[in-house]
């Protein structure tokens, strides 16, 4: 008889607990993804800058593509070097954010930072995002690149659970 009574106890909880998740969530939650650069050396006539673009296209529904997040620099101490600078792209869109050595705080003629992008994931999220950025530093009086990191874009996106495709 307990068996018989246990069973049914345990069915009926089951039960109650399918059609709570078939009923669905409309809850959503905000979660970031961080990737961090290398070190890069910053010389006194360079500028650093981080570039990001949506090379998501807008879902089969129609829901156009969009990207959040933010860009920051730290400096050799872990300490941040201004604020960190909010983006927001659509498809193919780009967003750049700079560092130049004379805004930096380095004494001398050189210093190492760090830049971190953070990206913004709500989910559930229709919005497609598929994040491609580089950091390049280069001469800021004639634009000339010095150094260039990228990540790449290859097939599949992982813009939901990552960056890049």
């Amino acid at each position: 008889m307990f068996i018989s009574k246990l069973a049914v106890t345990s069915f009926l909880a089951a039960a109650l607990a399918v059609s709570a998740l078939a009923q669905g969530s409309t809850s959503s939650s905000t979660a970031t993804q961080n990737f961090l650069f290398p070190p890069v050396g910053l010389g006194s006539t360079e500028t650093a800058q981080v570039n990001v673009v949506n090379i998501a296209s807008a879902s089969s529904s129609g829901t156009a593509a969009s990207c959040t997040g933010s860009i920051s620099f730290a400096g050799p101490t872990g300490t941040v070097i201004g604020k960190a600078t909010a983006f927001t792209v659509g498809a193919g869109q780009i967003a750049s954010v700079s560092l130049p050595f004379g805004t930096s705080g380095f004494a001398g003629t050189r210093g190492e930072f760090v830049a971190t992008l953070t990206r913004t994931v709500t989910r559930p999220s229709t919005a497609p995002c598929s994040l491609v950025f580089s950091l390049e530093t280069f001469a800021t009086a004639t634009g000339e690149t010095h150094i260039l990191l990228t990540n790449s874009a290859s097939e599949g996106p992982v813009g939901n659970g990552g960056f890049g495709r």
